[in-house]
């Protein structure tokens, strides 16, 4: 029987790469997002191994109603990847409003927290299992262009990893931390002057991010990525 994984963010960029990833290699992969379509598009490459969950990370009920869900066709699972993030054009301190900062907060950060409560009890009773984190290099180091919400959240999200690997690795579950630069994925739409094409080629890709999770994944049991950063060289 295939191991099973759950994908937040699956529906673009790293989740849905890092999705198609886990499913090539023989996981059963729940892709949860916001967006049925595009969530039916990732499935759509592997429909023996992916299946779409439409679910909002920031609504802990539906979090749980969408794990619910995941165990009623998969069963118990072994892997979570917290990949669903987001950004808004209108970033900085002087024009940041309240809204879009409880936004990024409550999809970057709580988000993740919620998802990673969903597993934890199974993972503790089972004694295994992996939790992955999309966090950012802007997670390590504020920057201004990403803007001081999305940076909260992210410096957060790295705490986060932290203070599980801190209190769940005597229960055999690890958490390795993903702290990317630049991607080219459709969050650089979201800035306030989206980058030119031939800028993007030169960025990290979505698939170069699969591939580090593929790591922190397939690695022994004994072995712990707790942090891997990667820049475009």
């Amino acid at each position: 029987m295939a191991e099973v994984a759950v994908v937040t963010g699956a529906g673009s960029g790293v989740g849905r790469a890092v999705a198609r990833a886990l499913a090539a290699a023989g996981w059963d992969v729940a892709c949860l997002g916001r967006r049925e379509e595009t969530l039916r598009e990732t499935a759509s490459a592997n429909a023996q191994h992916l299946a779409a969950f439409v679910c909002d990370v920031s609504d802990a009920r539906q979090v749980e109603r969408a794990f619910d869900a995941v165990r009623a066709r998969f069963g118990a699972i072994h892997l979570l990847v917290n990949a669903a993030g987001t950004n808004v054009p209108r970033r900085g301190l002087d024009v940041l409003s309240n809204d879009d900062y409880l936004e990024l907060i409550g999809t970057n950060l709580n988000g993740a927290f919620f998802c990673a409560q969903a597993v934890l009890p199974e993972m503790r009773a089972r004694g295994r299992g992996t939790i992955v984190n999309i966090v950012s290099d802007a997670g390590l180091t504020a920057n201004a262009k990403a803007g001081p919400a999305y940076v909260a959240s992210k410096f957060g999200l790295t705490g986060l990893t932290q203070a599980i690997n801190a209190e769940e690795r005597g229960h055999g579950i690890r958490c390795c931390a993903i702290s990317p630069g630049d991607i080219n994925t459709p969050i650089l739409d979201r800035r306030p002057s989206p980058p030119p094409a031939d800028a993007r080629q030169r960025m990290l890709q979505p698939e170069d991010i699969a591939a580090c999770v593929m790591l922190a994944v397939t690695l022994p049991e004994r072995a712990l990525v707790e942090q891997l950063i990667i820049r475009p060289r």
